[in-house]
Formats: C-alpha cells, structure tokens, sequence
C-alpha cells in the first residue's frame, strides 16, 4: 500500500520475515580465547554452524583451531571449580 505525497504520507511497505532462530552474539572477546562447552554440542554446532553457549556465557560458532588460542580465563575457572567438582568419579 503507497500513499502519496499530496496526503502527506509516506511509503507503507508490507515486509515478510521469515521465521528463524534469533542468535545474539556477545560482544567482546570471543574471538581472542578458546572457550569450554560440551564436547557434542560443540561437534553439532560446528557441523550445523550454529551458535553454542560457553561455560562463561559467550555465544559463538565454532570454526577455528581452538589450540591456536589461549584458554578462556572464566571458562576455565568455572570448569576447575563447579564441574570437576561435582564429577562423583
């Protein structure tokens, strides 16, 4: 629908979206650590390309050499202190 200028309108458009997931991705420094999360929800991830949700709470696609960065300082922390922990082996 388009009205025009002469009724001091503007142009109505109809936009179509198509539904998708909405992922968010953190800024900051996602893209200077390695980060921990499960092992197959990093494999699905990078197979499908879709975001998975670290121990510290960063959003991202997996798609590097994770050994080429150094471990995420709060990932690790959170790893050595609440799931060893509570690992019964």
């Amino acid at each position: 629908m388009t009205t025009t200028p002469e009724n001091g309108g503007s142009t109505l458009t109809d936009e179509r979206v198509e539904e998708q997931t909405d992922y968010r991705y953190d800024a900051g420094d996602h893209e200077k650590f390695s980060h921990y999360a499960p092992k197959d929800k990093i494999m699905q991830a990078m197979i499908e390309g879709t975001p998975v949700r670290a121990l510290c709470g960063k959003l991202w696609v997996p798609s590097r050499d994770p050994s080429r960065f150094p471990v995420c300082p709060v990932c690790k922390d959170i790893y050595e202190n609440v799931v060893q922990n509570d690992d019964p082996s």
